[in-house]
């Protein structure tokens, strides 16, 4: 996770983060003999991406329906499958609606678009492999103090977007292996 630079325009007061969920890499394995005997990506994949954006208007704005606004932007590619699933925008927006309620966010004037995208390549780009993609972008406005969760549902969310099953508190993660 990082900082961006945030939009200026929205709200006098402003900040931006930026998280990518990626496979790991062979260097991020580190030297263990079992690593070293399975064929690994050179480079990570980027599994899912997201942006993250915290919005201030001491006067408030009458659409935020407050001081406050966040902002959130969530990609990640799907299989061909689940891409073609007509449910999935229902499907990320539940799953926003669950991360928030999970994290105990208070909020309201919530609002949002899940988009699919097909891609496919033609030309001198037809080698490329086609590809299925989900966005969700999505706003509402905190009613609580608790800024520091809406940030980890929206991490939590941009996890599940990359595939990656919720952990339980305490419980860290193995590098996940990728067996060709």
């Amino acid at each position: 996770m990082a900082e961006v630079p945030a939009p200026s325009k929205l709200a006098p007061y402003a900040v931006a983060l930026r998280a990518e969920v990626q496979t790991p890499s062979v260097s991020s394995l580190g030297s263990h003999p079992a690593s070293r005997l399975r064929p690994q990506p050179a480079d990570p994949e980027i599994l899912a991406t997201g942006r993250f954006i915290l919005l201030h208007d001491p006067a408030g704005q009458q659409a935020w329906g407050g001081a406050f606004r966040v902002v959130i932007y969530i990609r990640a590619e799907l299989d061909a499958e689940m891409g073609n699933d007509p449910l999935l925008g229902s499907v990320a927006w539940t799953w926003l609606c669950d991360s928030l309620a999970q994290h105990g966010v208070e909020y309201s004037h919530a609002g949002g678009t899940a988009t699919r995208i097909l891609s496919e390549s033609f030309g001198s780009m037809e080698n490329r492999q086609p590809s299925n993609d989900v966005e969700l972008r999505a706003s509402w406005s905190p009613t609580g103090p608790r800024f520091g969760s809406h940030l980890q549902a929206w991490a939590d969310m941009v996890c599940s977007f990359a595939g990656l099953p919720p952990l339980p508190d305490g419980v860290i993660a193995l590098p996940h292996i990728r067996r060709s």
